[in-house]
């Protein structure tokens, strides 16, 4: 019998070693489940951003893609349909409007996203916080492009893109911010390169910023990174829901890592 692979392994291993929320005795933790994680989002308030999702999805207008990242299988230079981008590298809805009920939760003034793709995952954080400043990062022009003029479309004013390679465009980010609230990793899937960002961010974070990693447990190297983002000096709580790694870096919380499911 061939072996599952790596993502499925994870997930089976995640069912199993995975706690609910009765088995947090952390308040932090507790109420973040109750008030973000186990909550939904009204349709209604995100029914024109899953309008536009839909209409990407459909979309058969083609890109250069010149900048994919370890996050796909695809090559990292070619033509592909937008439908086809939005098939593979958009957060599912459910997962999205997650991200932005965790944001809506703590409030941030500042945000920063790796991976901005089409753009969806930053619609929702934007509308999730009105009052902040997102800064996304993206390393393909052309889809950068269309992502703009998504942002443009649904009057997303308070978002900033950035074009280029994260390693260029990162370190110009945060020079221009005078401190990190919340920061989205997502867009290159390995370890080298999500230790570094996490370091770079780190130089802005406070006591309560809040990381959400994307994907650790999309191969063995995610994993590593993770495990040694969980063993930083600096970080006090985790939670692995799988898809996403939360990490805080709370001074007054005593060390504690959560696996949940919720």
């Amino acid at each position: 019998m061939a072996l599952l692979p790596h993502p499925a392994r994870s997930f089976l291993k995640h069912l199993l070693q995975a706690g609910s929320r009765h088995a947090v005795h952390s308040p932090f933790v507790y109420s973040l489940v109750d008030n973000a994680l186990r909550t939904t989002t009204p349709p209604k308030e995100t029914a024109d951003i899953e309008h536009l999702r839909n209409a990407l999805l459909a979309n058969m207008d083609l890109v250069s893609v010149t900048d994919l990242g370890a996050g796909s299988r695809t090559a990292s230079s070619t033509q592909r349909r937008i439908r086809d981008i939005a098939r593979t590298a958009l957060k599912p809805r459910r997962q999205a409007e997650q991200l932005a009920r965790i944001a809506r939760y703590f409030r941030p003034r500042t945000m920063l996203e790796l991976g901005t793709s089409l753009g969806i995952t930053a619609l929702h954080l934007s509308r999730a916080v009105p009052e902040a400043r997102l800064h996304t990062v993206e390393g393909c022009p052309q889809i950068g492009a269309v992502a703009q003029g998504n942002f443009r479309k649904l009057g997303a004013g308070n978002i900033s893109l950035h074009i280029g390679a994260f390693k260029d465009q990162l370190p110009r980010v945060l020079s221009g911010l005078s401190q990190l609230d919340f920061a989205y990793i997502d867009g290159h899937h390995a370890k080298e390169p999500t230790l570094a960002y996490f370091e770079q961010c780190l130089a802005k974070a406070h006591n309560d910023t809040v990381f959400i990693f994307d994907d650790i447990h999309w191969s063995e190297g995610m994993e590593e990174a993770w495990a040694l983002i969980k063993d930083h000096s600096r970080v006090t709580v985790t939670i692995d829901l799988f898809h996403f790694g939360l990490v805080f870096l709370r001074r007054e919380q005593q060390k504690e890592h959560f696996r949940l499911r919720y």
